[in-house]
């Protein structure tokens, strides 16, 4: 017998409800899935550009005024420092030292960087014997360090030593902050990114970048900037 074409074959007919049924439901499940799968990489991507790249930060102290205000809202990023250290000047967030028994963040300004030589005297940082020139701070600072009110640094005599690998950072508020000078200096795998743009309030939009320091010779700042 000749073989019969099998799409010839009487085919099982259903009704219009149950065709439109079983249609609507796989309709529906891709919808679902692919909406699924767009969350799912919108927070892989998330994820790991708040990981890696750059994350919202967001001030809660006036420990940096006048430079930032309680309340801002700040995009820190970090990509930087994965290919060179912190300059004198940037404004990172940090981990504090574990000792400090904190597990929020910090954001302080570089002041000292590894080999630096620095004291705080009338009013002034001191680096490598040069007074820093800081327009960006909310008063002078009415501490000696080292000093009774300098507990975070060794009295090594008149100025002390910032080790190697660390860094000592201050709030631009230097009387209303706590920071290297109260718990001493920073190490850099605890940073965790650079300031790099103020976001909110909108009438505040700002990027960062550090000052310069003109008063320390292009010679003098490569010697305290060098690793020992």
């Amino acid at each position: 017998m000749p073989s019969k074409d099998p799409t010839s074959l009487p085919q099982p007919k259903l009704s219009p409800g149950e065709t439109s049924a079983g249609s609507s439901s796989r309709t529906w499940w891709q919808a679902q899935r692919e909406n699924l799968l767009t969350v799912v990489l919108a927070l892989l991507l998330a994820f790991g550009i708040r990981t890696f790249v750059a994350e919202a930060r967001w001030i809660p102290s006036d420990s940096m005024l006048p430079t930032l205000e309680e309340g801002d809202r700040l995009v820190v990023e970090k990509v930087s420092y994965r290919f060179s250290s912190p300059r004198r000047g940037d404004i990172i967030v940090f981990y504090p030292p574990a000792k400090l028994n904190f597990d929020g963040a910090y954001i302080k300004r570089v002041i000292g960087l590894p080999g630096d030589r620095i004291r705080i005297a009338d009013g002034k940082v001191i680096v490598n014997g040069i007074p820093l020139q800081e327009d960006y701070i909310y008063a002078p600072p009415h501490y000696s360090c080292p000093g009774e009110r300098c507990p975070g640094v060794p009295n090594q005599g008149s100025e002390f030593l910032v080790p190697p690998g660390s860094y000592f950072v201050m709030g631009d508020n230097r009387n209303d902050s706590q920071d290297s000078h109260v718990w001493g200096f920073l190490p850099e795998e605890n940073i965790i990114g650079n300031t790099i743009f103020r976001f909110w309030p909108p009438n505040r939009l700002h990027f960062f970048t550090p000052p310069e320091y003109p008063e320390l010779s292009s010679e003098g700042a490569q010697a305290s900037g060098s690793r020992t």
